[in-house]
């Protein structure tokens, strides 16, 4: 294919992108305009010195997103505003001159954040929104300088204008990146949010709105001091509101806060100076806001990925206890062949022999009937015991129920027996029949009665001991309420060293073992708000046992 073909076809497949960051740009450029447009109320010589730049804040949050795009966004927007929108006296060159220093002072500024700090744009964490801060006071004072000398070098302004203009140009341009940007920041990264969400938040966004205006009224209507000492009325909204929403309560409060501030100085006539006071109040109160409402939502973060790294903990831990008893049961898997071979062989025998007696002429029929009938117990025991097995190696969450203490028991005796016989080892069981009732899940309570039988029957066989034996007990015990089961077995013992370490997780006494088995049973245990412990590691006389409380409020 024509390597013109090619390079056509990139295009096509370019032109969507390129159509969206302009769409992007023009927006952003729409926006800077009537922000300028509406904050064009001051000026000093031709030139809007204003204490607040709100376009400048928009210009800036395209920096951060967007790279060297949002400088050129500034410089184009300066250039129409100064020269269209606000028409002003200034000559043309001075107009481009200053639009050239403001664009270069805040882009240079926005790369220095790209290449060395690597600003989340985001504003997820308190270090990202101090560098947001502190990148907008470093490139207002950048800017100021730079505007400052140029501005006397061409005798524009003459040093008495240079102190005049350079509190309220610093400030302006702080406090409108401190206030838009990280607006326009949250509000990209923002989810859908439910009907009834909605609801709730303009309820809420209406009281904000009430308390704002009540203390702007206070504080504008007060003629002691031109309000000054009421300005601390509004820390009360933006603080409530970035404790309830974090960040983004901060950022919505905030503008709020601003931009009915603006409006409202304007409409009462305040000069450029009374202007810049309170914006300079307005800066304390915006950083504070925006420190209170980072720190809460990183704060809520981090709470959030605990949870999902304990979910995720417990998922892998239900795998694990998965990957257990598949290896358990693997384990027991020809011992079980042999346990169900036994009674299906026995009633193969007896329906021949049903089947015998009912072929020949004068069959004795009571016999048949008792074959048919013990064939069925031998077919329904096998079956039990594969159903058994099937639950007891089935995943999925857990099935908390009301569990009866001797049938739990006596089912893992009957899982566990298989193997122990094959192995030579007896295993029997105590427990009265009058034990109270479990509340937990069946299967994994079973499972940790099939563990400690399966590691006691592994013990005693790979120490060659004969006779094996395995003793399973249940207790009820009454203060604190609960069932204490143990294990006691005739193996070889635990050395001591060893003892201390058992449930940690990748520890084993065997040689072919994972470490698992004990560390899943102690968090099935834990979850069931009990413990599990080594009671005696003597030889002959070792005993694990596990308790679960029968009151379910002691549980953690």
């Amino acid at each position: 294919m024509p390597a013109r073909v090619l390079q056509r076809e990139w295009l096509l497949l370019r032109l969507p992108e390129h159509a969206s960051k302009c769409a992007v740009a023009v927006l952003y450029l729409v926006a800077y305009l009537i922000l300028e447009w509406a904050s064009f109320i001051h000026v000093h010589k031709g030139l809007p010195i204003t204490p607040w730049d709100p376009g400048l804040g928009v210009a800036f949050a395209l920096m951060i997103r967007g790279g060297p795009l949002g400088g050129l966004i500034l410089f184009a927007g300066m250039v129409v505003a100064e020269t269209i929108v606000l028409q002003n006296d200034v000559d043309w060159p001075t107009d481009l001159g200053v639009a050239v220093i403001t664009a270069t002072s805040y882009a240079s500024v926005a790369a220095l954040l790209h290449r060395y700090f690597r600003i989340d744009a985001d504003l997820t964490h308190l270090r990202d929104v101090l560098l947001l801060l502190a990148a907008g006071l470093a490139g207002a004072v950048l800017n100021t300088v730079l505007l400052s000398a140029f501005l006397l070098a061409v005798g524009q302004f003459d040093i008495t204008d240079v102190v005049q203009v350079a509190r309220p140009l610093l400030i302006g341009d702080t406090i409108g990146i401190a206030v838009v940007t990280p607006l326009l920041l949250r509000f990209r990264i923002r989810e859908r949010l439910k009907t009834r969400r909605l609801r709730s938040l303009a309820l809420e966004s209406a009281l904000y709105l009430c308390l704002i205006g009540v203390a702007l009224w206070l504080i504008i209507g007060s003629e002691e001091a031109h309000g000054f000492r009421l300005f601390y009325l509004l820390f009360v909204p933006v603080v409530i509101a970035a404790v309830r929403h974090g960040v983004d309560g901060a950022c919505f409060s905030l503008a709020v806060t601003q931009f009915s501030l603006i409006g409202l100085l304007h409409f009462a006539g305040y000069d450029a100076g009374e202007f810049t006071e309170f914006q300079t109040l307005l800066l304390v109160l915006t950083v504070t806001g925006l420190i209170v409402g980072v720190v809460i939502s990183e704060r809520r973060n981090s709470d959030q990925i605990a949870l999902d790294a304990r979910a995720r903990l417990a998922e892998r831990q239900a795998e694990a206890a998965q990957v257990a008893r598949v290896n358990l049961v693997s384990g027991m898997a020809s011992a079980l062949a042999h346990e169900i071979n036994q009674p299906m062989t026995a009633a193969r025998a007896l329906g021949r022999a049903a089947q015998h007696l009912l072929r020949t002429p004068g069959g004795d029929l009571s016999r048949a009937d008792s074959n048919l009938t013990t064939m069925l117990t031998h077919i329904d025991h096998a079956g039990d015991i594969l159903r058994r097995v099937r639950n007891f190696i089935r995943r999925g969450h857990p099935h908390v129920s009301t569990i009866n203490t001797r049938d739990m028991l006596e089912e893992a005796m009957t899982l566990a027996q298989a193997e122990a016989s094959a192995r030579h080892v007896r295993v029997d069981l105590d427990a009265p029949a009058d034990l109270p009732d479990l509340h937990g899940d069946r299967v994994q309570l079973e499972q940790i009665v099939l563990n400690l039988v399966h590691n006691a029957v592994d013990a005693i066989a790979a120490a060659g001991q004969s006779p094996g034996h395995v003793h399973v007990m249940a207790r009820h015990h009454a203060a604190p309420a609960r069932i204490e089961i143990g294990v006691l077995d005739n193996g070889p013992g635990i050395e001591d060293e060893s003892a201390g370490r058992l449930f940690d997780p990748l520890t084993t006494t065997k040689q072919d073992g994972l470490g698992l088995g004990l560390s899943i049973c102690a968090s099935i245990v834990e979850a069931h708000g009990g413990r599990v412990w080594l009671h005696s590691g003597k030889p002959g006389a070792t005993e694990f046992r596990f308790s679960v409380p029968l009151d379910r409020s002691r549980e953690r």
